[in-house]
């Protein structure tokens, strides 16, 4: 991150408050400035010298309490912060926000606080069912607070059922998308396509690529944390979901094209990574080869070209970019493939330099436009599609 952000991390009295010593952990290596601000309840479970050794700042339970230059420290806090985050929030202070009751030093914050808030509800499922803890949670969301939604499970009080506190990784999604980029694609909508293609052969056998899905997934996350609405058509991958998406999972070519062709004129902004293969009969093949592939040729078939279509059905001011993967001429063929795809941009992927290609975290390209090329350091996947989707910014 170029400069740090500063988060305020509210723990109210709920069992969950324990978890927070590593969710708070967590953004502090993420490099955020965390000031956490307690409950007097939040105390009885988790000591505030935890997390004054784990954000290096002091720790907030009491409206009067003073610093060193005679601040009062609620206000100050209030006023520096990017983001009040609150977690766990019981039913009671979720009442307190949404009435504007201000009788302690966390809600005194919430309600100095101008930047934006998120809250995540944790509580016996009874207690979140109730009408009044519905009625103040549909209050703050009406007031501009991201409310994350509980998951389901065994609760602390040993009834199943909603209100669980999500894990730490969802929880810090949720900070993630707040702080760590500019909004710059607000507004916009995004189709990715992702991963490696499967073209059965029969119930059991399919033929696919190298391709990973990372670079993609990549994508798909920047454009997220710019404030895009992103739509995921993906393959099955190992990686781990990305939140905020509308994800779609396709397995074959043709399921990719079909869906591609329902969604991509609501589109601003169209991005082919995906690893689409031609799976047409060998013709040329030796008889040698004919034989041992005999049981696969007949099933083959030509796969629709995705980026020639989009390219010859795109609507006024729609941008499209594909992906290329050259062994020989890599910049000469990947021109001509923004010329003939009738495409905007072209990704044009370096397959002989180590560290490039499928399956790693890194990649080196060269950037194609009508107008220009650029080619780009080796870098990380996700540096990598912050320098893409600067360009096409």
């Amino acid at each position: 991150m170029s400069s740090k952000k500063t988060i305020v991390l509210g723990i109210t009295g709920g069992i969950a408050a324990y978890k927070m010593a590593d969710f708070s952990h967590m953004l502090c290596k993420a490099g955020f400035d965390v000031s956490v601000v307690m409950t007097e309840n939040a105390k009885q479970f988790i000591a505030p010298l935890t997390f004054e050794t784990l954000t290096s700042n002091p720790c907030i339970s009491s409206c009067f309490e003073r610093n060193t230059d005679y601040e009062v420290e609620h206000i100050a806090l209030a006023q520096r912060a990017d983001l009040l985050f609150v977690s766990p929030a019981t039913a009671n202070i979720i009442a307190k926000f949404a009435n504007g009751i201000a009788d302690d030093a966390l809600s005194t914050q919430a309600l100095a606080c101008t930047c934006p808030k998120i809250i995540a509800p944790a509580m016996n499922t009874a207690m979140l069912e109730n009408p009044a803890t519905k009625r103040n949670l549909k209050t703050l969301e009406n007031d501009g607070w991201i409310v994350i939604p509980p998951d389901s499970g065994l609760l602390a009080c040993g009834d199943i059922g909603a209100g669980k506190l999500p894990s730490n990784e969802t929880l810090f999604s949720y900070a993630e998308f707040a702080l760590s980029r500019e909004k710059d694609m607000k507004g916009k909508h995004v189709l990715i396509t992702a991963g490696a293609t499967q073209e059965a052969i029969d119930p059991v056998r399919y033929i696919t690529n190298h391709s990973s899905g990372k670079m993609g997934y990549a994508l798909a996350k920047e454009y997220m944390l710019r404030g895009a609405t992103v739509t995921l058509v993906t393959t099955p991958t190992a990686l781990e979901p990305i939140p905020f998406l509308n994800t779609l999972a396709v397995n074959s070519a043709e399921e990719m094209f079909l869906t591609v062709k329902d969604h991509f004129m609501k589109q601003d902004i169209i991005i082919m990574v995906a690893a689409v293969a031609d799976y047409s009969p060998r013709e040329k093949a030796d008889n040698k080869i004919k034989k041992a592939d005999s049981d696969l040729s007949i099933h083959l078939k030509r796969t629709t070209d995705i980026l020639t279509y989009l390219g010859e059905h795109k609507k006024p001011n729609q941008f499209i970019c594909g992906f290329s993967m050259e062994t020989e001429n890599m910049l000469e063929n990947s021109r001509k493939k923004l010329q003939h795809k009738k495409a905007d941009m072209i990704i044009a992927n370096n397959t002989k330099t180590e560290g490039a290609g499928f399956k790693g975290d890194t990649n080196l390209v060269t950037i194609i436009t009508k107008d220009k090329e650029v080619e780009l350091p080796l870098l990380s996947k996700a540096d990598l599609a912050n320098k893409i989707v600067s360009q096409i910014v």
